[in-house]
């Protein structure tokens, strides 16, 4: 008999299921958000459905060098499923040009984490800016995702740390209001890097143990990362030693732009595959809502689905 609590229910009318037939979108870039201490204000670009109430957030978190222009594959989609989509453009990206010997390039890891901050704590001047979206979004269902330097952003939200010269956590970053998170092609352990990495990115010496809120990690088992010792094993290490409920997401063939997260022109990627960016989008979809919707089974569903794939692209672990 079917569950009338059900949110794949069709009779319910509170029902989300895993992969909605796709919303017209409205967006807004750039929204402009006063940063003081920050010596530039934060622009973010805004996705959202253009229907619908009580909708979930999800603030992305870019790569090294990209804005919240790029990553198209994920914001649209998930902005046609029903989610309201934030994407800061952190201090590194190419649109602003900062040179490396400013002040503010040491901290820019630091930055990068606050601009998450800064998008949620002004989620109401974010609202406001897209005509129609006012009052329709859910200030309690956020999420966090990132996907390279951005997934060690959005890591900090979600509890990871840094540690310091001494081997010792840094300060707790962590954020109540990020729920969840999902995180893609996440760097590993700092014991790890090469010698110019460790020389050039201090910051990359996360600490999981700490990352205790419920996470998708994405991982590609071709990425082999210039910046690390070991192969591409070394992006499994944030669901390996992270506690709590985390999925983990191996994709077979995969490298780091996991077939084109990223864009969706193929310059934006170095293993362009359509069909691994379409199962990334259905995976992230279906766990983003599950996790914000404690009711949801569509995570569930969708994790079935690629198990009994008799040609999957990629394979689930949980804990």
């Amino acid at each position: 008999m079917p569950d009338s609590n059900n949110s794949n229910n069709p009779n319910n009318p509170n029902a989300r299921k895993a992969v909605n037939a796709p919303a017209t979108v409205v967006s807004a870039r750039p929204v402009v958000l006063p940063a003081p201490g920050r010596d530039e204000d934060l622009q973010v670009g805004v996705s959202a459905p253009a229907t619908g109430g009580e909708l979930p957030v999800v603030v992305f978190s870019h790569g090294f060098g990209a804005s919240m222009k790029d990553y198209a594959p994920l914001a649209d989609f998930w902005a046609a499923q029903g989610f309201v989509v934030l994407q800061p453009t952190h201090l590194d990206s190419r649109t602003l040009g900062l040179p490396a010997e400013d002040p503010r390039t040491p901290r820019i890891w630091r930055f990068r984490i606050e601009d998450l901050k800064r998008v949620l704590d002004g989620l109401d001047v974010l609202e406001a800016s897209v005509p129609g979206l006012g009052g329709r979004v859910d200030h309690s269902r956020v999420a966090v995702a990132g996907h390279s330097w951005g997934a060690q952003t959005a890591s900090a939200l979600l509890g990871a740390r840094v540690l310091d010269s001494g081997g010792v956590p840094g300060e707790d970053m962590s954020d109540p209001r990020a729920k969840a998170g999902v995180l893609l092609a996440l760097t590993g352990l700092g014991d790890d890097l090469t010698p110019f990495a460790a020389e050039h990115f201090s910051f990359m010496r996360p600490f999981f143990d700490t990352m205790t809120a419920p996470a998708l990690i994405v991982a590609g088992d071709h990425d082999r990362s210039a910046l690390s010792t070991r192969g591409p094993d070394w992006f499994t290490d944030p669901y390996t030693y992270s506690p709590g409920s985390k999925s983990l997401l191996t994709l077979f063939g995969a490298e780091h732009s996991l077939g084109g997260v990223k864009g969706y022109e193929a310059a934006e990627t170095t293993d362009e595959s359509p069909a691994r960016v379409a199962l990334i989008q259905k995976l992230t979809t279906a766990f983003l809502r599950s996790a914000l919707y404690p009711e949801d089974t569509g995570w569930k569903a969708a994790a079935i689905a690629l198990e009994e794939d008799p040609s999957p692209l990629g394979t689930l672990r949980h804990k």
